[in-house]
């Protein structure tokens, strides 16, 4: 965590991005790391949690963490929890809260207010169009020999 934390205030001094970074562990070592990098890649995906999750599903060669931990200096915001979530780590370790986060003018609570709404009763509206012929790469994808399960 303390790595995280430290990847977290770097990352203020550099103005890559916010004060946040994360670790992903495996077998006690370090395999990725990395600082928020929104504003210098022009990315606002590039938070921390997703940068090293990235970086630590290429360097073991899979596109999941098992059997390894994430450390980040804040608690994830919804996207990179779902991103968590996708990685299936073993766990994950946070050290600020959100609360401390939107105290310092990252405020995801509107996020979490959405998300239990239907997509077109949301301020961002979801419109959902061309229903069935999204459903045909579903039903090669199920059909398919070379299906991978997630």
């Amino acid at each position: 965590m303390s790595r995280a934390i430290e990847l977290a205030a770097n990352n203020v001094e550099k103005m890559n991005g916010g004060p946040f970074g994360a670790v992903v562990v495996k077998d006690g070592k370090i395999i990725a790391e990395a600082g928020n990098r929104v504003l210098s890649d022009n990315d606002p995906t590039a938070h921390a949690e997703i940068v090293a999750i990235r970086k630590a599903c290429e360097v073991l060669g899979t596109y999941q963490l098992e059997n390894c931990e994430i450390y980040a200096s804040c608690e994830p915001c919804p996207m990179c929890l779902g991103a968590i979530y996708w990685a299936r780590p073993g766990k994950y370790y946070y050290a600020a809260t959100r609360d401390d986060a939107a105290d310092a003018g990252f405020d995801d609570s509107y996020i979490y207010k959405e998300l239990p709404r239907q997509p077109h009763e949301r301020s961002i509206k979801g419109i959902q169009i061309m229903q069935e012929e999204a459903r045909d790469a579903f039903k090669r994808w199920k059909n398919s020999v070379k299906e991978i399960p997630y």
